[in-house]
């Protein structure tokens, strides 16, 4: 038998990963527990709820009228009772609600519901196995993730290489930094933009939620778990080089971040608890359980992670577009909000090459030949439901 072709690897990385995650962590005196609660809350729940909000808008943008808005208008006017309890209950929603979830929850529900009418029990149940398999997947390599990234932190000094990235910014940016950026748009813009910005960094994980819901639905179980897997080898190798040159990022290095930076805005707090997190493991103070902290800079999986996206869903051209139009604004997020250097980013822009090649390769070709000889009707079949 031969050896495993290399799309298949990150099933032979988890499987290791996972089967070495309990020595590990029995070596380091760190708990086998993780906060099921909040990890299962922000995944199953707020992060499911905004994947099928994007991915809706996705659908909307990327396939032409007549496959998406355009049956959904027709159905509205033919049956207007629909209308009427549809108001009713964004009304309930808005009452209870902030009107961003209202919002979201709306347009998932419509979507939801559309989708179960829109095909057979038997097609409806065969989608969602095709989405909850990669989402779990995804789920467990994420909660691998975690857990390294906390034994690493706990046998690595975090903040070894900052001064070393912070010095080649400088290099690159003649003189300046990242910090120097950011203290200029604080001086500069209101408080508005910079929770804009915020929005638009905590904004990029449903891009990946979205992108199972697409790709699976579209392209089936098989390419929904490779482009998972994709994710995943990128953070296996973010793990890899955060090993070598740990660092956590500017805010780490500036003096006088926490002065300067608006203490309303959610990335202060979280920030400054990293800071806290990443000392309280480097000093080997016991901990009870396993959470959401995420301290790796380099690379930055922030850019990582959409390029996947982009690459898994560039048979949408217009999807593609306005993935490419977020990611711009998403690179400026990073840079002001003090989360990166400028070489964690060229760093992420590697691994994601590196991890889409391995992943990816054998079927690239391929895959880009028909993507662009496909018409816009095409763009608008689903292979299941």
């Amino acid at each position: 038998m031969g050896s495993p072709k290399p799309g298949y690897w990150h099933y032979g990385v988890s499987l290791l990963l996972g089967i070495a995650l309990v020595p590990c962590l029995q070596w380091l005196h760190l708990p086998l527990r993780f906060d099921w609660v909040t990890l299962a809350i922000a995944y199953w729940f707020v992060l499911a709820a905004q994947a099928i909000f994007v991915a809706a808008i996705l659908w909307s943008i990327g396939l032409p009228r007549q496959f998406v808005l355009g049956p959904l208008i027709n159905r509205y006017r033919r049956e207007p009772l629909r209308i009427v309890l549809l108001l009713i209950y964004v009304v309930i929603l808005g009452w209870s609600l902030t009107w961003m979830k209202a919002l979201v929850l709306t347009v998932d529900t419509v979507a939801v519901v559309e989708y179960i009418e829109g095909g057979t029990k038997g097609r409806v149940r065969q989608g969602a196995g095709t989405i909850l398999l990669p989402a779990f997947y995804l789920f467990t390599g994420f909660l691998l993730v975690l857990a390294y990234n906390y034994v690493l932190v706990s046998v690595h000094f975090n903040f070894a290489y900052d001064p070393a990235f912070n010095a080649i910014d400088k290099w690159i940016l003649r003189g300046g930094s990242v910090s120097d950026l950011s203290h200029w748009a604080v001086r500069t813009f209101p408080l508005p933009v910079f929770r804009f910005l915020e929005f638009i960094y905590f904004g990029m994980f449903p891009q990946i939620g979205a992108a199972i819901i697409i790709v699976g639905l579209s392209e089936g179980r098989s390419l929904g778990l490779q482009f998972v897997g994709t994710i995943l080898m990128a953070y296996y190798l973010a793990l890899g080089l955060f090993y070598l040159w740990p660092s956590q990022g500017p805010y780490y290095l500036c003096t006088d971040h926490f002065s300067r930076f608006p203490s309303t805005l959610q990335a202060y707090s979280i920030q400054k608890v990293l800071i806290a997190h990443a000392l309280a493991l480097w000093s080997h103070v016991p901990i009870h359980r396993i959470s959401t902290d995420y301290f790796i800079a380099f690379p930055c999986m922030h850019i990582a992670q959409p390029l996947i996206v982009m690459w898994f869903l560039r048979r949408w051209r217009r999807m593609l577009f306005v993935l490419c139009a977020y990611d711009v604004v998403l690179i400026g997020a990073i840079l002001l909000l003090e989360w990166h250097y400028l070489v964690d980013i060229i760093a992420g822009v590697v691994v994601a090459a590196i991890t889409i090649a391995i992943t990816d390769g054998s079927g690239m070709r391929y895959r880009f030949l028909r993507a662009g000889s496909e018409t816009p009707v095409g763009e608008g079949t689903l292979s299941v439901g």
